[in-house]
């Protein structure tokens, strides 16, 4: 940095003196300034010259290059993703002026972005009540509806985990493997056990014989997760609850269920760092299976990591991630692509995620439209958990990763010749209720504010004739 070019940053230097705990005035005097000089400093009235840089590094023993860089770079970042919601699509926010709000006014930037986590959550919550209880009563909190409302309003990205992931697993790569560092770091011995001893447990944490015990029917990459996990508690429990401070959760349940969501995030972001992840899968096209390859992952992982890739700044596809079984109960769900699911009832059974148990490991694309045009494309298969052994419990269900129509062409399933394109795309629903295709021979409900006419003479072929007023 040149002696005569000045650099105007008063909020850094305001949350310097802040953080040093220091008055106006204690600065000045250490500075040998005036107090008033300080005041107009930190109002950007007065530029932070190179030599008066150089006289704060000296006095408080600071970094010059860490005082100088520009941290405020990831939130000049969330704060462009947060003005993409539709609901800013009429604001004109040029990127200079973004840069100017976040470097000029950081207390009021913080303030927005935590305003407009709290309303994305009170959004979801919305969308949520629905259901009703018996004589008409509200239903009671439902803890897994908590857990998802948590997830979506922060769009299932947490780049302090990923980060803070990143540098755990370059340290276990060194160490030659999970079990090595925990052995090395950890002073604990990995060891593997028949299910009939574990008990019904995939995983324990002998604290008394410092040990970690797996099952051993679990597959190679159920075992290395479940050695991610642990090391997530142990390593990173601070940066996984830092999510949750100051978030108001309304059951206990709701809250467990959050904090486990978080440490699996925290475990898959250790197997499959971000950085690392991201540039595999721009390089693969987003191929699922040869991923899992790479990475020591099972489908299942991969495709939920996938849904990860939102970090402001350093962004890739957006998916969302839906999985069910085979009576069509949703056991996960995760939405970064802005797809409409269902909140209550079942989802469309045109959608091939409800399909693919017919034809079991095997990938299945699928172009789908929404009533209102919307297209997205999605790939769908069946997972397996359980098994191992003879006679083990294996439970299967089906997941579907989708992106919208704009990204579909940065996937490698896209680009067979021989595949539909999107002109083919299946006209699906949300949910019955909500979809307005009057002619579906797969509806199983009518849509609200239609009326249901008699089938006195005519009987259609769609399981419900219905007024055309």
């Amino acid at each position: 940095m040149s002696n005569d070019r000045p650099v105007y940053m008063g909020p850094r230097l305001r949350r310097l003196r802040r953080d040093l705990g220091l008055t106006q005035a204690n600065m000045a005097t250490d500075l040998d300034i005036s107090p008033s000089y300080v005041a107009l400093i930190e109002r950007n009235q007065r530029p932070l010259t190179a030599d008066m840089l150089l006289r704060l590094a000296r006095t408080y023993r600071l970094d010059m290059a860490t005082l100088a860089s520009d941290n405020g770079s990831d939130t000049i970042a969330r704060l462009q993703t947060v003005l993409k919601d539709p609901m800013f699509a009429d604001v004109d926010m040029p990127a200079i002026e973004t840069a100017d709000i976040v470097n000029g006014f950081p207390g009021i930037t913080e303030a927005f972005l935590r305003l407009y986590t709290a309303y994305r959550e009170e959004h979801l919550a919305l969308a949520d009540q629905g259901a009703e209880g018996p004589g008409g009563e509200s239903a009671p909190a439902d803890p897994v509806a908590e857990a998802r409302r948590f997830l979506a309003a922060r769009r299932n990205n947490f780049p302090a985990i990923d980060d803070a992931a990143e540098v755990l697993a370059a340290a276990v790569a060194d160490a030659g493997g999970l079990v090595a560092y925990l052995r090395e770091r950890h002073k604990l011995r990995v060891r593997r056990l028949p299910s009939d001893v574990m008990g019904g447990a995939m995983r324990r944490f002998d604290r008394h014989r410092d040990e970690v015990l797996l099952d051993d029917t679990l597959d190679n990459a159920s075992q290395t997760f479940q050695l991610a996990l642990q090391l997530a508690y142990l390593d990173l429990r601070g940066v996984v609850d830092a999510p949750m401070a100051g978030s108001r959760f309304t059951t206990a349940n709701g809250e467990r269920l959050t904090q486990k969501a978080l440490a699996s995030y925290a475990a898959a972001a250790i197997l499959m760092p971000y950085t690392a992840f991201a540039r595999a899968a721009e390089r693969r096209s987003y191929d699922v299976e040869a991923l899992a390859r790479q990475f020591g992952a099972s489908f299942e992982q991969v495709a939920h990591r996938l849904t990860t890739l939102q970090k402001p700044g350093d962004n890739y596809v957006p998916f969302f991630f839906i999985r069910v079984d085979p009576a069509g109960n949703v056991s996960k769900r995760l939405d970064g692509a802005g797809f409409p699911f269902a909140r209550h009832g079942g989802g469309c059974p045109l959608w091939s995620v409800h399909q693919v148990f017919r034809r079991p490991r095997e990938i299945v694309t699928q172009w789908i439209e929404l009533p209102e045009g919307q297209r997205f494309f999605s790939i769908a298969r069946t997972v397996t958990a359980g098994g191992g052994a003879f006679g083990a419990a294996r439970v299967e269900r089906a997941i579907a990763l989708g992106c919208s129509a704009e990204h579909a062409a940065r996937l490698i399933y896209t680009r067979d010749p021989l595949s539909p394109g999107p002109d083919t795309a299946t006209p699906i629903g949300v949910t019955c209720h909500l979809c307005h295709r009057t002619h579906c021979t797969a509806r199983s409900a009518p849509p609200i504010g239609r009326t249901v006419l008699p089938d006195d003479f005519r009987r259609a072929s769609a399981p419900f004739g219905f007024s055309d007023i």
